[in-house]
């Protein structure tokens, strides 16, 4: 016999009572549905291997958002370093005696700045829209 009803936590997930021989087990299903589970056999019930399947899917969730935030504090730290030491390269360059050399790199410097800040800005505007 099973019986069912909602959660204390409002969630809408049935918890099952199911009476096994003298006693009573109570089966908890997704709690506050924070895994989804493959719903393949329809039984609504979630299985060990549904489980499982589910809890590898969320670790390779994380592991990959951890890996974009490596990724976007990496290409932070680039455009930032590039940044900085562009105006040391003009520099450089007028010190070694290319002072040709020395104007070309300082007439693309505003185009420089403007492209990498666009291109930061972008990549995290395109991040921020996404998690919404």
């Amino acid at each position: 016999m099973k019986e069912h009803c909602c959660d204390a936590w409002g969630s809408g997930k049935p918890l099952t009572l199911e009476r096994e021989g003298g006693g009573v087990r109570l089966v908890l299903q997704n709690p506050r549905g924070v895994l989804k589970p493959n719903k393949e056999n329809g039984d609504g019930h979630i299985s060990k291997a549904e489980m499982e399947m589910a809890l590898e899917f969320k670790r390779k969730s994380l592991e990959d958002q951890d890996a974009q935030r490596d990724a976007m504090r990496k290409m932070t730290w680039f455009a930032l370093m590039g940044m900085l030491l562009y105006p040391f390269a003009i520099v450089l360059t007028s010190y070694l005696g290319m002072d040709e050399a020395a104007n070309i790199v300082g007439d693309i410097a505003p185009t420089y700045f403007v492209a990498i800040s666009a291109l930061v800005a972008a990549f995290f505007g395109a991040d921020a829209l996404k998690k919404k």
